[in-house]
């Protein structure tokens, strides 16, 4: 069971003091000091996304425990004690300026996990996780660390019901109410949307990446949709995961093993497939890098590729919640997500022979799993989808020259005429401005407006913060009068967004991108036949260089920092602000904004052989 990369602490007595005593503490035998080490990961943080995280590393911990010994069939292992890692609400955070962390914290949960596994020199981790950054950031960390790691998603809250009409409700719910005139209502609808414990339900952040990590081969697919109070996550998966980490020791079966090129394509398909949050495409780089690709957007998947299959390729095949009516708990109860991949698997747009957490080939898994058809109702065939194009589209255009920015076109309710929207630049020097006008005067909005966010990107806020509070104001104001207001942002969404919303233009407003220089009223054209993001004024050189200029200017007379960046006063806002690198390569904190790569790929070609359906070059 040992493993040779690891080091074994050695017999020197002041190192085995704290050993021996922890040992006893825990109750494991002190003669398995020098063997490898292995335990369980959490995420700790201020909402109700992670009150489960407890029970179930308790669980996991209590069967490892009782797997370790020196009697045969044991396992001749140290057990230390379960690690924690901090994270923010998203959901309670998002509309004001602390969402700057939210972000910030997948860096923080990597840097944290990194201390913690390469520090102890763990042989073997499981890892629970919940909400959006933390699962990213611990996914990272297992990757650098590469030794034998699992993970498991804690699960999604159940959907809320209004006593009254008898709607479900989410946390969408009560950021779509936000402007509503009744305080009461407003209540009402707080007061029920999110009962009992889980990440979010729908098909936002969470629950995009929960499927996006089972599908990249990290953890197992069944666990990723049942809910956070399901028993089988305290019970036989804990059991299940426990066998799974020996199965990975005894072979010694590694996170690069199993997160390869064509692992990170199938998550990215499966994640236009269900329609997922434009995050994907900010964490997915992230992960690459820490699987040792350094840039994603070349290396596994280029814009063009990503745009033809979403808009040739792959349909969308789940009713799911924000554009949709279901949630993942919904989605659980009809097969999870098992069934989603295999309706991939056997149309020929994934490819099943990498390997998996569980030991099995992507294939094998689900043959084992035996998943039932698409039901037709929450999950749809490929053959009948619930929509015809995929998901997500990324966007160049002379307002991303890094072809950077993208839309979640599943969530677009309207505005899209012959794929093109035309519509008259309303600038905001970030979103609290955005939220004012909001709050104090709705009605300034009218129909066609392109809203304009800036300074709101990786260095400018610093943090690159969410905008679920002003989508979901704006996609209720449109219901409403039933008119199209369209939003641009160096920003990101949260994955309830929904609206013809763009995010992660780039480069952003702080670093002199064109989005730094729209003015009130200029043109804004988004083209979806041609997949591009233009401001028309901006066509004209001459007016792009004196714009440019002016902006240097304000930007040299304050000491090099744009007056409308947010302020940076601590130290995580102020290595954001000088160390973020951009969307395209995961917006995360790496000195001198180059990405680091530990151990970087071999540039080889996809083993996967398309079927006539699959076109992506």
């Amino acid at each position: 069971m040992s493993n040779s990369k690891i080091v074994l602490i050695d017999h020197h007595p002041g190192r085995n003091s704290q050993t021996i005593g922890m040992a006893r503490v825990i109750g494991t035998d002190p003669a398995l000091i020098h063997e490898p080490s292995v335990g369980v990961v959490g995420t700790k943080g201020d909402s109700q996304c992670y009150l489960g995280v407890l029970d179930k590393v308790d669980a996991i911990h209590a069967r490892l425990k009782a797997r370790i010994g020196n009697e045969p069939g044991k396992l001749r292992l140290r057990l230390v004690q379960p690690e924690y890692t901090i994270a923010t609400s998203d959901g309670i955070r998002n509309g004001t300026r602390e969402m700057r962390y939210s972000l910030i914290g997948r860096e923080v949960t990597h840097d944290a996990l990194c201390e913690h596994l390469e520090a102890t020199g763990l042989a073997g981790t499981i890892a629970v996780v919940a909400c959006d950054k933390p699962p990213v950031g611990t996914l990272a960390a297992f990757l650098e660390h590469n030794q034998p790691a699992i993970i498991m998603s804690d699960g999604p809250i159940h959907p809320g019901k209004d006593p009254q009409t008898g709607e479900a409700l989410d946390i969408v719910s009560a950021y779509q109410v936000a402007g509503h005139p009744d305080e009461a209502h407003r209540h009402h609808i707080a007061c029920h949307a999110c009962p009992g414990i889980g990440s979010c339900g729908g098909m936002f952040t969470y629950n995009t990446m929960q499927t996006f990590i089972g599908v990249v081969g990290l953890q197992p697919l069944h666990m990723v949709a049942p809910a956070s109070d399901d028993p089988r996550r305290t019970g036989v998966f804990a059991d299940e995961l426990v066998e799974l980490l020996a199965m990975q020791i005894e072979r010694n079966l590694k996170p690069r093993d199993i997160v390869v090129r064509d692992s990170l394509r199938n998550a990215m398909i499966v994640a236009m497939a269900v329609g997922g949050s434009t995050n994907v495409t900010l964490h997915a780089p992230e992960i690459a890098r820490a699987a040792g690709y350094a840039d994603f957007w070349k290396e596994v998947m280029t814009p063009e590729e990503f745009n033809h299959l979403s808009k040739n390729v792959v349909p969308v095949l789940t009713d799911a919640r924000p554009y949709g009516k279901y949630s993942m708990v919904d989605i659980d109860r009809v097969g999870g997500i098992q069934v989603i991949v295999k309706e991939l698997l056997d149309a020929g747009l994934l490819n099943g022979d990498v390997m998996t957490c569980t030991g099995e080939t992507l294939s094998q898994q689900i043959a084992r799993l035996n998943p039932p058809k698409a039901d037709g109702v929450v999950i749809y065939p490929v053959s009948k989808p619930y929509k015809p194009t995929g998901g997500l589209r990324v966007l160049g255009g002379n307002l991303s020259p890094d072809f950077s920015a993208i839309l979640k076109l599943a969530g677009v309710e309207g505005g899209l005429e012959n794929n093109v929207f035309k519509g008259r630049a309303r600038v905001f020097e970030g979103e609290q401005d955005l939220l004012s006008a909001l709050d104090s005067d709705p009605d300034q909005f009218q129909h066609h407006d392109m809203i304009i966010v800036r300074y709101e990107g990786p260095s400018g806020a610093p943090g690159m913060p969410e905008m679920l509070d002003p989508t979901s104001r704006i996609t209720t104001l449109c219901r409403e009068r039933g008119i199209v207001v369209a939003l641009m942002t160096d920003a990101r969404f949260s994955g309830g967004s929904v609206g013809l919303v763009i995010g992660h233009v780039g480069p952003e407003a702080a670093l002199g991108g064109p989005i730094a220089l729209i003015e009130m009223g200029d043109e804004i054209v988004v083209d979806l036949n041609s997949n591009t993001l233009d401001c028309t004024a901006l066509s004209d050189p001459a007016v792009f260089s004196a714009r440019k200029a002016a902006w240097d200017k304000v930007v040299a007379s304050h000491g090099g920092v744009h007056p409308n960046c947010g302020i940076a006063d601590t130290r995580l806002l102020h290595r954001a602000r000088h160390t973020a690198v951009p969307a395209t390569r995961g917006g995360g904190l790496h000195p001198n904004r180059e990405v680091w790569v530990r151990e970087p790929r071999p540039a080889t070609p996809s083993g996967f052989t398309p079927t006539n359906k699959y076109r992506g070059k």
